[in-house]
């Protein structure tokens, strides 16, 4: 059985007062089961107040970003080795933000992916397609192009220390969500691509959705056989609402 994991992107949100608020709720209320692993990815200037604060082994630390370099001269950049430092053991790669509004390439997702897998994180490659894209037909292609890119440059035992999210950008921070048939349908599509070099890799990675992932429809997502959780948006920011999408998923 694979292993169920949530994960929280707070995105550019929170405050030290908030933080604190929603982290006493989590630790106290969440009941985390061995069969799904919870991740919580503040800001980069709360990591240390988060990874102060999270005293229990219920909930794991990500970074929304890592850079491809080490130490060095590289202004405004932050180094996996500075992550894992302050107790990071996940980092995002590729959420369709960054590829819009930073215009990552596939390239560059690839060498921050060995960055990561070097330092010791977890990468959790973010794919998805636009609006347009989905509408031209062409999701598939474009989420298979973004996977293999970083197969063609790191090769496929890469992704045993790593997690994939498909995420619609269409259905992030809009209230539009794929139908669970349709997440199904893509996901089915990234585990088949994956077995194509890799049977085992197939079978144990997680594949997990993003775009709007409330209460309300995490069950019904969580209930496909090739979906293995969620990163969540905006509900990670609610304690209630992430709590439940948690216990949909274990």
């Amino acid at each position: 059985m694979r292993t169920s994991v949530v994960i929280g992107n707070w995105k550019m949100n929170g405050d030290r007062v908030a933080n604190i608020k929603l982290l006493d709720r989590l630790e106290k209320e969440l009941s985390v089961q061995n069969n799904c692993a919870v991740v919580v990815c503040p800001p980069f200037p709360f990591l240390s107040q988060v990874a102060g604060w999270l005293l229990s082994q219920k909930i794991n630390i990500g970074a929304q970003n890592v850079s491809a370099h080490n130490y060095g001269a590289h202004t405004g950049e932050v180094c996996g080795q500075m992550l894992t430092e302050l107790g990071c053991s996940y980092v995002l790669l590729g959420h369709s933000e960054r590829r819009a509004d930073n215009y990552e390439s596939d390239t560059e997702i690839a060498a921050k992916f060995a960055a990561a897998i070097e330092t010791g994180l977890t990468p959790v490659l973010c794919v998805g397609e636009t609006l347009d894209q989905k509408n031209a037909g062409l999701t598939q292609s474009v989420v298979t192009g973004q996977i293999t890119s970083v197969i063609e440059q790191l090769g496929i035992s890469v992704f045993n220390k790593a997690i994939i999210a498909y995420e619609p950008v269409w259905a992030i921070g809009t209230g539009e969500t794929a139908t669970p048939e349709q997440a199904q349908a893509v996901h089915l599509a990234i585990r088949t691509l994956i077995r194509s070099y890799d049977n085992i890799l197939a079978d144990k990675i997680a594949i997990l959705y993003g775009g709007s992932v409330k209460a309300s429809n995490a069950k019904a997502l969580f209930s496909q056989i090739d979906i293995d959780g969620a990163l969540v948006g905006g509900a990670a920011l609610d304690a209630d609402q992430f709590i439940s999408i948690c216990n949909a998923a274990a």
